[in-house]
């Protein structure tokens, strides 16, 4: 097979690129800018273009696939010239397909915790020693890579609603038919795409129409939303399985879950987490794990990267960080934090980064999100709005949006973090959420300082 990809170093479809490499294919491609670590991730393997910019001459007609990457736009030369030479094009969810086909597809999909999710069951399938291949957003401890293409009989794939490519507008999940679904809830997110909450909520219908048939649907009934789309779209050649928090308790910040009987310990915490497990099970059990197996296994699982983080901490603080940007997901890792200490002050820093986060007719969807936050900050920067060609974000419209007593805004970092730097921690949670990088704040090497300052001061 030989394969062509037209925008090589984005964060998934590099990794795409070495899986096919590591199948024997033979692998081609190019890109106008690459950054780390993808390019020592192609370098290692011979995948690394010799120059940066796209090249045309790259696409010839013998090529069995060209795979087109979401920062490609439509007149890219290279797309172009495959388009003339009438060349198989699939965005990156479409060539997935394509090489799962025979395989039982597991996707999970929704508004929030589909990276968890995903994790969850990637962690106990190779915890009990299963052949599976996967796709999943972000960093997993115990896998090289985020993406793997093998021979194995089983995919675990997170499915996302944003488009799949520049020709193709469809969001990701529609083109991946899963025989396993889960649907983790349904919050309006991607304005910028889905400009009214109707629209977005018909992408969720088209998704459940795509399960294949005797499939199964595993659902988030405690999301009063998506329980009443399910309720109004039932297939009857699909089965259904719905799921809520499961049982468990918690003690000296220590949570224990317990599934069909079996009970058993968690590094991981907080009701969104527990709801991911839940659906994690029910996923793996229809693998053909026992309540036994999961349990044991889940139990290690400390979390994909940035979800829940802990960055740094003693006997008194911890300093997390979470990639939580939309509404939902940062009201469910508030909440967390809190109910798992619920003795300590929690300070909540929301970097407002997102198209939608930052647009001032969005604003209202954060009503309350940050109220379990004893200290709530909210953080975006001027070069963010630039970026995305938004027009200035007034601190009034953000304070009546939040509806939070006391929030303090901060749109220079050097300020945040020197306020951040000024406080005292004794028995205080630091909770750093963020799809950026609070305008080049370094959190790791932050969290660090306020644990060596509180250690100092006792």
């Amino acid at each position: 097979m030989k394969v062509h990809f037209i925008s090589i170093g984005g964060s998934v479809m590099h990794q795409l690129a070495i899986a096919l490499h590591k199948k024997g294919y033979q692998v081609t491609g190019t890109d106008d800018e690459i950054f780390e670590p993808a390019a020592s991730n192609l370098q290692q393997y011979g995948l690394l273009p010799a120059t940066i910019g796209w090249d045309p001459a790259k696409i010839t007609s013998d090529l069995d696939a060209v795979i087109l990457g979401m920062h490609a736009k439509s007149d890219n030369p290279e797309l172009q010239k495959a388009i003339a030479l009438q060349l198989k094009i699939y965005s990156f969810p479409e060539y997935i397909f394509h090489e799962s086909q025979q395989k039982k597809r597991v996707v999970v999909g929704g508004s929030h915790g589909k990276t968890t999710t995903t994790s969850m069951i990637m962690h106990v399938l190779k915890h009990t020693h299963q052949r599976f291949d996967y796709l999943v957003g972000a960093k997993v401890e115990g896998f090289d890579q985020s993406v793997d293409i093998t021979d194995a009989p089983v995919i675990v794939c997170e499915g996302d609603e944003y488009p799949a490519s520049a020709i193709e507008r469809k969001p990701k999940f529609h083109f991946l038919f899963p025989h396993i679904a889960i649907l983790t809830g349904i919050a309006w997110d991607h304005i910028n795409v889905f400009p009214t909450f109707e629209f977005y909520l018909e992408q969720f219908i088209i998704f459940i129409n795509k399960i294949e048939p005797n499939g199964l649907l595993i659902y988030n009934e405690s999301d009063q939303v998506l329980k009443e789309l399910v309720t109004q779209h039932k297939r009857e050649d699909i089965r259904y399985q719905p799921y809520s928090i499961p049982t468990h308790s918690i003690s000296a910040g220590k949570t224990t879950v317990e599934l069909e009987g079996v009970s058993g310990n968690l590094k991981v915490f907080g009701n969104h987490n527990l709801l991911n497990l839940h659906a994690a099970y029910y996923a793996c059990k229809e693998l053909g794990l026992s309540a036994h197996d999961f349990v044991q296994a889940i139990g290690s699982f400390t979390g994909a990267a940035k979800r829940l983080e802990l960055l740094a901490s003693n006997d008194q603080t911890a300093v997390y960080r979470d990639f939580a940007h939309a509404p939902s997901k940062v009201k469910a890792t508030i909440e967390a934090v809190k109910s798992q200490f619920p003795g300590r002050k929690l300070i909540g820093v929301l970097e407002l980064h997102t198209y939608s986060s930052l647009n001032e007719a969005f604003m209202q969807e954060y009503n309350g999100a940050l109220e379990p936050a004893d200290q709530a900050v909210v953080f975006y920067s001027k070069h963010a709005l630039q970026i995305k060609r938004l027009p200035d974000l007034p601190e009034a419209a953000v304070q009546q949006g939040f509806n939070k007593s006391g929030l303090l805004i901060f749109t220079d970092a050097v300020l945040l973090k020197e306020w951040l730097l000024s406080l005292d921690y004794h028995n205080s949670n630091l909770l750093l959420m963020s799809s950026g990088n609070y305008d080049g704040i370094q959190v790791v090497s932050l969290a660090e300082e306020i644990i060596q300052k509180t250690d100092t001061n006792n």
